[in-house]
């Protein structure tokens, strides 16, 4: 009996081990990698970050996921903004548009770029998986995706990287930036080491008339059950020739919000993450206050909030990141467009609250 429970333990665990390595979604972990922000091969944050459960948040949790009143997704698919890329705008504004989540399109100095591309139906490596994007359909199919300069990715998680989005448009990229070690998963998926940049924190590249600095953020990574933060998560400034740029990626709260607006603000905008928090993990993701301060901080000109209106990762209603930035920060410098609506830098857009009206219906 216990040499055949014996025997059971090690097929479970050779089978395991075989799907940890053979199943691509997951990605590859990087072999060797050399960097002060990384000890005992674990990247780890610049501040204390505690990332521990207690019995009594496990319970609560578990509470609040079978609340049949909660407002976590939407009763009505999220509208959207379809793209046309063929459209002359007539304009020399820096052109973004939200795909949703934390994916953003931006077109500046002529190049365009794809920021945490995550064109998914959920953010998950399992096919059968029912976490469902908010929005029916994308703003475009992906066959009309123009060509990409770049695509800047924040950090490995599956709600950023996505392996069906990278098989998809790889082809119509010439460069992907990224935090150190998350090459390793795009090379497994068939990008060439060539078109792939590595950065550290404090690390910058150029790239014709734009340069990108590696900075800072508070948070983790790691796709599997073997490889948590044996890569980089972090934070992009993007200097243009005229605009100057700041995306968050995931993030806590910390002091590096600030430094990084002392020394590369004042920035004309920046997407801060808004979304999928919880007291219950305050260090890896930052509150709507919290989210207002970073803003502060940045000296940046507008916001967009970011990391909401798409999946359900936590247990906030999920209209409340938008409603919290426009209630929180005053309402010319929030851009809440929605899916696929094209905001540009030149002071003109209209604020608008689309989301309210789903909102109410959600609660009649």
């Amino acid at each position: 009996m216990k040499k055949t429970m014996l025997l059971s333990l090690v097929g479970m665990a050779a089978v395991t081990g075989t799907i940890l390595t053979q199943y691509k979604p997951l990605g590859r972990k990087p072999k060797s990698l050399q960097s002060p922000n990384r000890i005992n091969g674990k990247f780890r944050n610049q501040y204390e970050t505690p990332m521990n459960f207690s019995a009594q948040d496990m319970v609560s949790m578990a509470r609040d996921y079978r609340d049949v009143t909660s407002l976590r997704k939407p009763t009505e698919r999220l509208p959207i903004v379809p793209i046309d890329f063929e459209e002359k705008t007539g304009s020399s504004f820096t052109r973004i548009y939200w795909l949703g989540h934390s994916a953003l399109m931006v077109q500046m100095d002529g190049k365009t770029m794809l920021v945490d591309p995550m064109f998914g139906r959920s953010p998950s490596p399992l096919p059968f998986a029912k976490n469902e994007r908010f929005s029916e359909d994308l703003p475009f199919e992906l066959e009309d995706l123009p060509e990409i300069d770049v695509v800047l990715l924040t950090h490995d998680h599956y709600d950023h990287l996505d392996y069906g989005t990278i098989l998809a448009i790889q082809d119509k990229v010439a460069m992907f930036i990224v935090p150190l070690g998350v090459g390793s998963h795009l090379k497994r998926w068939g990008v060439g080491a060539e078109r792939i940049v590595e950065r550290d924190w404090g690390e910058s590249y150029a790239l014709g008339s734009w340069t990108f600095v590696c900075t800072p953020a508070r948070h983790f990574s790691g796709r599997s059950l073997t490889d948590r933060n044996s890569t980089l998560w972090a934070s992009w400034v993007v200097l243009g020739e005229t605009d100057r740029l700041f995306f968050s990626g995931d993030s806590g709260y910390a002091p590096h919000f600030k430094m990084i607006g002392e020394q590369y603000g004042p920035f004309d905008f920046a997407a801060l993450e808004c979304g999928q928090y919880d007291v219950r993990w305050p260090d890896v993701h930052m509150q709507p206050e919290e989210t207002a301060q970073a803003f502060h901080d940045l000296r940046a000109d507008q916001m967009m909030p970011i990391h909401w209106g798409a999946f359900t990762l936590s247990f906030h209603d999920w209209f409340d990141p938008a409603e919290q930035m426009s209630s929180l920060l005053p309402k010319e410098v929030v851009l809440t467009p929605k899916i696929g609506e094209r905001i540009t830098l030149d002071g003109r857009n209209d604020t608008t609250t689309w989301w309210r009206e789903l909102k109410d219906a959600n609660k009649r």
